[in-house]
């Protein structure tokens, strides 16, 4: 398809990534929703335009809660992308989701409270969320693994919770027996907002140990930083190298699905007492919609 942008998302390396490659022009964005967690960074790769910002921003100085999920989506969509590939680290519920390998969710739980969910404060908004990834996206994620080195799960149910502080062993007990396959803190409500923005929007998911539900694999907390630090590193760049693989799959599939359409039946609210303001101030999400009146 010409003339798509795809959108990057990044945890930890993101950064790295694109000074590694010398490229990328940075801007800084001032949306409705305040500033985005740092330069939203603009380059081709192998072909295909990109717009990559850091979730976290730089010196990983944004913890989940304060991520500002709105800005970074509103931002992107200003730039004109039209797919998001996300990733993020996370730990596995499941004794067959290893550290080093990569998960592509295909459901979420939601058990985050404190951040601001929507971009539609003004105006009654629902959209669908039957199944919160684009699942054209997804397969295209899933087609470009394979013939990886790293093992790749085609789907896992994502718990994203609010934190700071990770789980009990309670309560990673409690999530696995609720069907969690993974446990994090970033997933939402960016799939949410992507979905608002009218998005096409999927995540690797990366594994860097098993939750709070397995004892410790050793009582020297040494070991297991060091253990930990390596299986991010490793994981990591496994995220990133499917990512790129994706990109020109991204740019050639065709993507026959209802994400770039979610507003048409989820404006709920009297489109005649929606303010010109609102309608301006939105424009970039709800133009198609609800274009600014004329004076």
């Amino acid at each position: 398809m010409a003339g798509i942008r795809v959108g990057i998302i990044g945890g930890a390396g993101l950064l790295e990534w694109l000074a590694a490659m010398g490229k990328g022009e940075p801007h800084l964005i001032e949306t409705p929703f305040g500033p985005t967690s740092g330069p939203v960074f603009t380059l081709e790769l192998d072909g295909v335009p990109v717009a990559a910002v850091a979730r976290h921003g730089a010196g990983h100085q944004f913890s989940p809660t304060r991520v500002p999920y709105r800005a970074n989506l509103f931002a992107l969509k200003v730039l004109g992308v039209s797919h998001v590939l996300a990733y993020g680290m996370v730990g596995s519920l499941r004794e067959s989701i290893h550290p080093g390998h990569l998960v592509i969710p295909d459901q979420v739980i939601d058990r985050t409270y404190r951040r601001p969910c929507t971009f539609y404060d003004d105006l009654v908004v629902h959209v669908e969320m039957t199944s919160p990834f684009c699942d054209t996206l997804r397969h295209v994620l899933c087609d470009a693994s394979q013939g990886s080195d790293t093992r790749v799960h085609p789907q896992g149910n994502y718990i994203c919770i609010e934190g700071p502080a990770l789980s009990t062993r309670a309560e990673s007990l409690m999530y696995r027996s609720w069907g969690g396959d993974l446990i994090g803190m970033t997933v939402m409500p960016e799939a949410k907002l992507a979905r608002e923005a009218e998005l096409h929007y999927a995540m690797v998911a990366v594994p860097t140990d098993y939750d709070s539900w397995q004892p410790a694999a050793s009582p020297d907390p040494d070991a297991l930083n060091a253990a930990h630090f390596q299986n991010r590193l490793a994981a990591n760049a496994s995220a990133v190298a499917l990512v790129r693989r994706a990109l020109p799959r991204v740019a050639a599939a065709p993507f026959q699905c209802t994400c770039d359409s979610a507003l048409a039946l989820g404006i709920w609210s009297d489109r005649s007492r929606i303010s010109n303001e609102v309608r301006t101030r939105l424009r970039p999400l709800l133009g198609k919609y609800l274009p600014p009146e004329v004076a």
